[in-house]
């Protein structure tokens, strides 16, 4: 039993054909990477950034000329806060339940008829109305209003990431339609890479928890270096040709290293299939030689 666990044993390391150590060839690429359009078609009144600006997220880079908003948005802005029409309404129900009341009283001494006092109710009642009428103007005063400040902040272009502007499209004063693409802003700290791994390697793989070493290299030796990313993405479908997992590894940049270099990925945590395999086999044979000990020992 023990000269086949040792040969199976031999068998399974002789055969290990990936291990953990195994350097995977990748490239790098931007962790962000947004083209930018309007949501709307217009004429690019100004234009604040050029191609190699850094941005932050939210900055505004470009904006189409909103002067004819802007005047709607004045105008709006007043009626929005225009309550006269609100107050008349408010005065004139309070005179016409005033007027109820002493309608009623006189009715009541035979000065009034019930005609006159169903009259004055009634009156109570479309005072009542013509107030809600007002409440409800002015609040649609103040719906419009907002719609047209929101509008105007669409015709702003903001950055969605913190990066570099790597394209500008457009100059002040073109016209530009919804669907053009005017601006890409890239992100390369962190940078990502999308490495192939084998996936005797890729299984012994966590997300979040495996470390990788990632290895730049370049002719010149002071751009050499090799730095440790952390794993935020494994696949949940293998390459069944190549059989290979898709591992992606996020991966500090703070000297902006341009994305699309060549680099060299390993583990070197993680334990392959075949030597987990070869770890079992070696643990099987140590429980095998302690239940059946050698003649004599």
């Amino acid at each position: 039993m023990r000269m086949f666990v040792c040969a199976l044993l031999a068998l399974t390391t002789a055969s290990a054909v990936a291990p953990a150590q195994e350097k995977i060839e990748a490239v790098t690429k931007p962790s962000g990477d947004a083209v930018l359009s309007f949501v709307m078609p217009g004429k690019v009144a100004e234009v604040l950034v050029k191609e190699g600006d850094s941005v932050k997220a939210g900055q505004v880079i470009m904006r189409q000329d909103d002067s004819v908003e802007q005047a709607q948005m004045v105008q709006l802005k007043e009626q929005a806060e225009d309550t006269t029409r609100l107050k008349a309404a408010e005065a004139q129900l309070d005179q016409k339940r005033v007027d109820l009341k002493k309608t009623e009283l006189a009715n009541k001494e035979g000065a009034a008829t019930s005609l006159e006092v169903d009259h004055a109710r009634l009156d109570v009642t479309i005072a009542e109305l013509s107030l809600q009428l007002a409440q409800f103007e002015l609040k649609q005063a103040k719906l419009k209003y907002e719609q047209v400040r929101l509008q105007i902040e669409r015709m702003k272009l903001l950055s969605p990431i913190d990066g570099v502007v790597e394209r500008r499209l457009v100059d002040p004063g073109e016209a530009v339609e919804a669907s053009d693409k005017i601006a890409q802003i890239v992100q390369v700290d962190p940078l990502w890479i999308d490495a192939a791994v084998p996936l005797a390697i890729a299984r012994g793989l966590a997300k979040g928890v495996s470390t990788a070493r990632v290895e730049f290299g370049s002719a010149d030796p002071a751009l050499h270096r090799t730095v440790d990313g952390k794993i935020i993405h494994i696949a949940a479908v293998a390459d069944s040709a190549s059989k290979t997992l898709t591992v992606r590894i996020e991966c500090p940049n703070p000297s902006h290293r341009p994305a699309g270099e060549h680099v060299f990925v390993s583990f070197p945590g993680a334990t392959s299939a075949r030597e987990k395999a070869s770890t079992n086999a070696t643990a099987a044979v140590s429980r095998n030689e302690a239940r059946d000990p050698k003649p004599g020992a």
